[in-house]
């Protein structure tokens, strides 16, 4: 198992910093007499865990880049940006996925790319590495029909409906806290964002002197400091423990003869080919690789592609699996028996 991204463990830096996106929906609303769709954009600060909603009222490019101002008007700019990319949407509906395709995600990227912001695109078929905002999206979904807002709201109640979503989301706790320990409350992302996790501030006089404030923004400094600390030592420790994958196994290797897993793909249909280049991780681990096909190249995640075992001197025909797989699905050997009970070429 690889280790946390930078972006998850990135302490003492402003939230959405380090940023996910994705989309959502689509949810309908009432616009006079017509009745239209909107989407969901959800934001997700990698490190804490903080979620900002937006709405999209059309799936295109422009739609999609006033979104992300939107966003970054009241958040402030994200140093980095990370998405899928917008055919790889594998847990949304198929609506969703078919529309998005209109979006030109380079186009966005390039938007928004400059020397203090880059944008991150997940490899292709990889929607494991955004589970991050993958589970968020069900969480708010979850939420959705528990406002008991009306069947199709209008523009403000949905956009009321995303404010009360955020809010309770921002509020959930990210550590454990036993219920005999009244002392302080959990620590939550509102936290960070409004600096209790329900936004109450307590109150002070009014004082323009400079000293005075000074003093004021020494003691929020500290306050933040806590937070931070209390983030380390109580839920860092909780997001990079490792339950499996502890053993190493042979890395992918260039010109190895792999199959590309797709559920996507015709049942036994398994696209063999030659990896042709790696990406390696800090680790030294392998986490995606090309492979060249008859008809294509495509980039896949290590955990999509199966090495045969075929060596040097082998070849995809002489291969044991698919040896057996080819004799299955041909209606006969065109052989006789000998008499040593072994199958004789013509």
């Amino acid at each position: 198992m690889a280790r946390l991204p930078p972006c998850r463990v990135a302490a003492y830096t402003r939230p959405f910093t380090h940023c996910g996106l994705d989309y959502f929906g689509p949810l309908e609303v009432v616009v006079g007499r017509r009745v239209e769709k909107r989407w969901g954009v959800l934001f997700v600060c990698q490190t804490t865990r903080a979620i900002h909603l937006e709405i999209a009222h059309q799936l295109n490019t422009s739609s999609c880049i006033m979104a992300i101002r939107n966003f970054a008007s009241r958040r402030g700019t994200p140093a980095a940006f990370y998405s899928d990319r917008g055919t790889n949407f594998v847990g949304s509906c198929r609506e969703l996925r078919e529309t998005l395709k209109k979006v030109d995600e380079n186009q966005v990227a390039a938007e928004f790319t400059t020397p203090s912001t880059s944008w991150v695109f997940n490899p292709p078929a990889t929607p494991h590495m955004g589970g991050s905002w993958e589970r968020l999206i069900r969480s708010v979904k979850r939420i959705l029909p528990l406002l008991r807002i009306s069947r199709r709201p209008t523009d403000e109640e949905l956009r009321n409906a995303f404010a009360e979503i955020e809010n309770t989301l921002n509020g959930r706790p990210l550590t454990y806290v036993p219920l005999d320990h009244d002392s302080r409350t959990a620590l939550t992302p509102n936290h960070f964002l409004l600096g209790s996790s329900n936004g109450s501030k307590p109150l002070t006089d009014i004082n323009s002197d400079g000293i005075s404030l000074r003093r004021g923004w020494q003691v929020s400094q500290v306050i933040a400091n806590q937070f931070w600390k209390r983030w380390i030592r109580d839920y860092l420790p909780e997001i990079t423990r490792r339950s499996k994958w502890y053993e190493p196994v042979k890395p992918i290797e260039v010109d190895d003869i792999v199959i590309i897993v797709d559920p996507d793909l015709p049942r036994n249909c398994w696209p063999k080919g030659r990896v042709i280049k790696i990406i390696t991780d800090g680790d030294g681990q392998v986490r995606r690789a090309w492979v060249k096909t008859k008809t294509s190249v495509y980039e896949r995640p290590a955990v999509k592609i199966a090495v045969l075992d075929v060596g040097d001197n082998d070849t995809l025909d002489h291969h044991p699996l698919l040896k057996t797989r080819r004799m299955a699905e041909e209606p006969s050997l065109g052989g006789s028996l000998s008499s040593t009970g072994q199958g004789v070429e013509q």
